[in-house]
């Protein structure tokens, strides 16, 4: 009993360090301001669709709206009878002063099928700075000039911005966003703070031209799940400055049940298990709730403690997030943090097993590298 506690106490300790540097980490990075914008280069809006999707046409539209007076958006969807053809043509129509163009690429010859449409959109672009958003992501009309004030540095190779999560209606989807918000972008922060950019998040990528085609062009992404991670990592590999942006979008998603939201995360945490093995076995010290909670199990007159830590836990996570995200589903739903802790606890312990996932109706195994491999369209 003695050494379990002692245990339990150390790893405690140290996920409650953990919380205090995401707090540090935050600070850190709200101090950092892109310059004052002094041009407008030409930039090339790239985005891959597939379907129909809610909230599609207000997510493009956002993409129509910049403010900025020298882009283009060009967008690709599979087939000919893609749900998202009708959208993207009334949006078009809307906006005939944005120069935008939609590619239909065909049957995906790589595994990864989004990346397969990112090297169909950047050989179609005509402009050297490249914004890729996917399909759920809504911004503001300034993420363009924030994008390219950051890109006036010629050390900058790669920027990927900060996101919030926004779900649709039901519990499961606003718990799910509550993780994302908090524990994920905590995550990113702490990287950020001691380790330095050597990824990238997927809802919105900027990127050189010259850095794709150095890092050996999407083309060495097409077997990979998470594409976003190894452009970051393959970018900075290659000697190229990689940031956070100052800039953070919405992330758009919709509703779902308990089994969707958890086979989500299970793919999050098995792609993560296999693209940063070490920070994946390092999430074992950033929770301290179920420690917490075993402790109180052991000693059940420590009830007090326990309670004073995820207290502690939900305070730093809170203004975490508000701080970077402004955002206002923690700020109402702050109370779900414990609960969403000790569940992606759970799933963290699941995504060390097995090697499947299901995405976007297909089935894939999940090599030890983080590529995949189809075994079955659904």
């Amino acid at each position: 009993m003695i050494i379990v506690s002692s245990l339990l106490i150390l790893l405690l300790a140290a996920s409650l360090v953990y919380c205090v540097l995401t707090v540090v980490a935050a600070r850190r990075y709200l101090k950092v301001h892109p310059p004052e914008l002094r041009g407008f280069p030409p930039i090339s809006v790239l985005k891959p669709l597939r379907g129909f999707e809610k909230d599609l046409e207000d997510n493009l539209r956002s993409s129509f709206m910049q403010d900025y007076p020298n882009f283009e958006i060009v967008m690709a969807v599979p087939g000919t009878d893609d749900g998202a053809i009708p959208i993207v043509e009334k949006l078009r129509r809307e906006f005939p002063n944005i120069p935008s163009r939609l590619l239909i690429t065909g049957d995906s010859f790589f595994q990864n099928a989004k990346v397969f449409s990112l090297e169909r959109l950047m050989a179609e672009a005509r402009h050297g700075l490249l914004v890729m958003t996917d399909s759920d992501v809504r911004s503001g009309p300034t993420m363009l000039q924030r994008i390219a004030a950051e890109f006036q540095d010629a050390r900058i190779g790669l920027a990927t911005c900060p996101y919030c999560c926004i779900p649709g209606q039901g519990f499961w989807p606003v718990l799910a966003a509550i993780g994302v918000n908090t524990e994920f972008l905590e995550g990113v922060l702490v990287a950020r703070m001691l380790e330095g950019m050597h990824f990238a998040l997927g809802p919105a990528i900027a990127a050189r031209r010259e850095v794709i085609h150095a890092i050996g062009g999407f083309k060495r992404l097409r077997d990979y799940l998470a594409e976003d991670f190894m452009m970051g990592k393959f970018a900075a590999e290659a000697g190229y400055e990689v940031i956070l942006s100052s800039y953070a979008v919405e992330h758009r998603v919709g509703t779902g049940s308990f089994r969707q939201a958890a086979g989500q995360r299970l793919r999050w945490a098995r792609s993560t298990r296999r693209s940063r093995p070490l920070g994946y076995l390092g999430q074992l010290l950033t929770n301290p709730i179920p420690w917490a909670l075993l402790l109180w199990a052991l000693h059940p007159a420590w009830w007090p403690f326990a309670t004073s830590v995820a207290l502690f836990r939900t305070g730093t996570a809170g203004a975490v997030t508000e701080w970077v995200l402004h955002d206002k589903l923690t700020r109402r739903y702050w109370w779900l943090i414990p609960l969403h802790d000790v569940l992606g606890f759970l799933l963290w312990i699941a995504g060390f097993f097995g090697n499947t996932i299901h995405w976007r109706g297909r089935r894939y195994r999940l090599r030890s590298d983080g590529t995949i491999e189809l075994t079955k369209t659904e």
